[in-house]
């Protein structure tokens, strides 16, 4: 029922447009053109894989790259653990165009044009590896006997199991002398600072040269046969001190009267 005209109401009436012909057109379907385009990319991958595989046993490391020219361009080839990274087409005229890569796939026109250089890419690797062929051939395959370093180490062990015999006794007086569970001792001995660190009366470490010198007892592992021969006849000195300080202490304490 229509309100009255007192109403004062005023009725719109909407026209719907005539659809033109244009909008009546078939949209092209692409879902054929990308699913040849994805299964000419992944028919790429398996076979570009290949080389990255080879090039990562050429040149023995986890990841890297190489290049090879063509008359029309160059192809880069970048692995990373043997697996193929990207698959890189840089035409003479024209931007680089990614046919195989992590992020997205390349323009179905992009991808024809590089498929019209691949074979000769192929070559191109085909070449760079038949390069390879014969190049170890004249490098030499034997060489020269090495000599042991069983004795060497045998004497610096047996030096440096002494010096650790010497330690523990002084680690063991002193702690009966000067009580407690661990400490140290220092002295210098021709103007380098020797440290004994000790604990329970044993030996936990003997520097030579202050913090950053040389241990040459430690629980971490025997120094080097370089070290114990230029420190070694300094030993003495160090017992000699350690001697010396003991005496002085006990010459202090016989004046002491109770």
């Amino acid at each position: 029922m229509s309100p009255p005209a007192s109403a004062g109401v005023i009725i719109v009436h909407h026209h719907r447009p005539a659809m033109s012909d244009g909008l009546e057109a078939d949209v092209a379907d692409v879902d054929s053109v990308v699913a040849d385009r994805d299964e000419t990319v992944e028919q790429v991958r398996q076979h570009a894989s290949q080389m990255a595989r080879g090039l990562a046993v050429l040149q023995g490391g986890d990841y890297g790259d190489e290049s090879f020219t063509t008359d029309r361009g160059e192809w880069t080839v970048k692995y990373e653990a043997g697996t193929l990274q990207y698959l890189r087409y840089s035409p003479k005229a024209g931007g680089d165009i990614y046919v195989v890569s992590t992020k997205q796939h390349p323009e179905p026109d992009e991808l024809e044009r590089a498929m019209r250089d691949y074979d000769a890419f192929v070559e191109s690797f085909n070449d760079y590896v038949a390069a390879l062929d014969g190049v170890l051939d004249d490098v030499r395959d034997e060489f020269p006997a090495v000599a042991s370093t069983d004795e060497v180490a045998a004497e610096r062990d047996s030096i440096v199991d002494r010096i650790k015999t010497a330690t523990d006794a002084i680690s063991g007086e002193l702690h009966r002398a000067e009580g407690g569970n661990y400490g140290s001792y220092a002295a210098r001995v021709d103007g380098t600072r020797w440290e004994l660190k000790w604990e329970d009366g044993q030996t936990s470490y003997l520097r030579v040269g202050g913090e950053g010198g040389v241990y040459l007892v430690s629980q971490y592992g025997a120094p080097s046969a370089r070290d114990v021969r230029a420190h070694a006849d300094g030993f003495a000195g160090f017992v000699e001190a350690f001697n010396e300080d003991i005496q002085e202490l006990s010459d202090e304490l016989s004046t002491v009267e109770l």
